[in-house]
């Protein structure tokens, strides 16, 4: 390597450094005045380090992706290393409060499954509810944090209301529909691990699952093709972008394909005046709305739902989707 190509390649690392630094600054002084203990730090802002950094008070997870495909297994080595150390010098921690992974393309739910047992749990706050983190055995730790805002708005409107969730993950919306004063939760997800979860996190919350409180372990599409009679004031549905799991009963689910049938499914679980909050991580989703079952309005709301930590990167996109035509909702103080 050329003097100059190496001064370049020392720069550039420098320059992750340096955005690290910067950008924990600004967002450690937004995240305390909205009482808010994780956040993301850097999602592949600089080309040349395809990373995303999160903070988890005073503890750091670092996804590392693929970089080209003719990257040998030296090369993805010597630029783990690199970028190890200006992840720890950006942030001023120590070699023991990083926890690396490395995002490649998922099948089913593999992303979900545990591929280490090194059981680095943390409880973590946010907005005034408490959160089980599990920071070193899954892909995801267990607390989506692009649907913070999110997880607001359903709180704010869930006094005196029933919520089912859908495709719970660990039923983050769940505790908040609950510290919102919802009279009913229900909480439907097909992995007993992260019902377990769920039931953890309500309890570190204050509220005791059972009646109240519900959780079905359960494929959600079979759970919503048997429906009861019960009908929800607020539904919250983030689905897989695809699955093909085994623990279902179809062949595989698409986000992309499939939400006109699963908008239908739903429709019969909601109240008169009810509302669906539908979102998803999908970059080619396109919601028609001549595909909208009829009589259903639908209103995105991705401006509302994005906040300051995710502003200018791709998260998610969400809408409400209701009877009558859904409204804005205010944007947070």
């Amino acid at each position: 390597m050329s003097a100059m190509r190496v001064i370049l390649y020392r720069w550039r690392n420098v320059m992750l450094a340096n955005r690290l630094e910067k950008r924990f600054r600004h967002l450690r002084k937004w995240a305390r005045r909205f009482d808010v203990e994780c956040f993301r730090v850097y999602e592949r802002d600089i080309p040349e380090f395809p990373l995303i950094v999160d903070w988890y008070d005073g503890d750091v997870v670092a996804w590392f992706y693929d970089r080209t495909k003719d990257d040998t297994h030296e090369k993805r080595g010597a630029f783990e290393a690199l970028a190890t150390q200006e992840i720890l010098q950006g942030l001023a921690i120590t070699p023991d409060r990083l926890h690396s992974k490395f995002r490649r393309r998922q099948k089913g739910l593999d992303q979900y499954e545990r591929f280490d047992e090194a059981a680095v749990v943390r409880t973590v706050r946010e907005q005034g509810l408490l959160f089980e983190v599990n920071l070193s055995d899954y892909l995801d730790v267990g607390l989506f944090l692009d649907h913070r805002q999110t997880r607001h708005y359903i709180r704010e409107r869930s006094q005196g209301k029933s919520l089912l969730n859908l495709f719970a993950y660990t039923g983050s919306f769940s505790c908040y529909a609950a510290a919102g004063g919802a009279r009913r939760t229900l909480t439907v997800d097909m992995s007993r691990t992260y019902q377990d979860w769920t039931a953890r996190n309500l309890r570190l919350n204050g509220f005791e699952p059972g009646p109240v409180h519900g959780l079905a372990h359960e494929d959600c599409l079979q759970f919503l093709a048997r429906p009861t009679g019960e009908r929800f004031d607020l539904v919250v549905c983030d689905p897989p972008t695809f699955s093909n799991s085994k623990r279902m009963q179809v062949d595989s689910f698409s986000v992309d394909r499939d939400w006109p049938e699963l908008f239908r499914l739903i429709e019969s679980w909601l109240a008169p005046e009810g509302e669906l909050w539908f979102s998803t991580n999908s970059k080619r989703f396109e919601l028609d709305a001549a595909q909208v079952p009829a009589g259903l309005h639908a209103l995105e709301v991705t401006a509302r739902t994005t906040s300051e930590d995710f502003k200018d990167k791709w998260s998610h996109r969400c809408w409400i989707i209701s009877r009558v035509p859904p409204r804005m909702p205010k944007v947070r103080q």
